[in-house]
């Protein structure tokens, strides 16, 4: 999906306040790292940097038309000139960086200009890495590079030190809720996503997962069983919770709903309800919110939180549970 700047400005300010700055001072980089979680936008800006570079009628000195010849080649992703790696399975082997110079060895096809954009740069191997440090080390001036990363303590120092390194902030919740409604998300459902991920395309998939919608089911189910007897919580912990958070990661995820209800409570009686995420249960919700005390909700939400670390320790998961139940129930801290 093409994105222009103005859709990419309301992602990442900061970073093209930057890329703006160096394309009108014509200060541009031989090479940037741009780094920041998954589905912050670090590919899209990258094209859309490289757009500007080889536009043809740029908008007030750094805009990309999106209309020229180059633009347009640009975003169907066949100029000659633009070259895009990206991890062969696990890794960027050093084949895929020796090609790389073999085509930067050559003129441009076009013009004297040519970019490389490596997506997953920190997944290059140390053979390959070593490669691309060759390369960094002798740019050509017509030559830009444009190294994404999640994790940049995984990449070598000396390719780091060599690059202009710009840093992609999470998405505000309002943005990602946005987006998340303009791809066809119910909007009622759209900023429990946004909570839980950072990421459109893992949201999109939460969305349309069975899983996960059961989980939600489940989450407030043992809420509102809390609320009732002891006994009745561990039966539909044995029953259900267990039943269908089986891995770690589906119980961290599982741990985050439960949190998450407890967000919502603290809204309510805060009267914030533009702020709840579990939007369709806000009418159960608010009846809870009433019977209960702020400080015991602060209590809880710390119970919750330490059980998510002692789960990160390998505590056993049925013991964690059990015991988190019980303090839930006493809404003292879980110690």
């Amino acid at each position: 999906m093409v994105k222009t700047w103005d859709q990419l400005e309301e992602l990442q300010p900061a970073v093209l306040r930057m890329v703006k700055n160096s394309l009108v001072k014509n200060r541009v980089a031989h090479a940037y790292l741009f780094e920041g979680m998954k589905g912050t936008g670090k590919k899209e800006i990258g094209l859309l940097f490289t757009k500007a570079l080889f536009c043809e009628s740029l908008i007030d000195g750094y805009k990309p038309c999106e209309t020229c010849h180059n633009c347009r080649r640009i975003n169907s992703g066949n100029h000659p000139d633009i070259h895009i790696v990206e991890p062969d399975g696990l890794s960027i082997k050093v084949d895929q960086i020796r090609n790389l110079q073999a085509e930067f060895s050559k003129k441009g096809v076009e013009s004297l200009k040519k970019v490389y954009l490596i997506s997953g740069a920190d997944k290059m191997s140390v053979s390959a890495s070593n490669s691309l440090l060759k390369f960094l080390e002798e740019p050509s001036a017509e030559t830009a590079a444009f190294l994404l990363t999640e994790q940049p303590q995984q990449m070598l120092p000396t390719i780091l030190s060599r690059c202009q390194i710009l840093t992609f902030q999470p998405l505000p919740p309002q943005v990602m809720i946005k987006q998340l409604v303009e791809n066809g998300v119910n909007p009622g459902k759209a900023p429990l996503l946004a909570e839980l991920t950072n990421n459109l395309d893992e949201a999109l998939q939460l969305n349309v997962d069975e899983w996960f919608a059961q989980a939600q089911k489940i989450v407030l189910k043992l809420y509102e069983v809390l609320e009732k007897n002891s006994l009745e919580a561990m039966v539909t912990l044995q029953l259900e919770w267990f039943q269908h958070f089986k891995e770690k990661e589906q119980l961290h995820r599982g741990l985050e709903l439960f949190l998450l209800i407890f967000k919502d409570l603290l809204y309510i009686q805060l009267d914030k309800q533009e702020q709840i995420v579990f939007k369709a249960d806000s009418e159960r919700l608010t009846q809870y919110a009433l019977k209960t005390s702020g400080r015991r909700l602060s209590n809880q939400m710390s119970a919750i939180l330490e059980a998510k670390r002692k789960l990160e320790k390998n505590m056993n998961p049925q013991l964690m549970m059990e015991q988190l139940v019980l303090k839930l129930q006493e809404g003292s801290s879980f110690v």
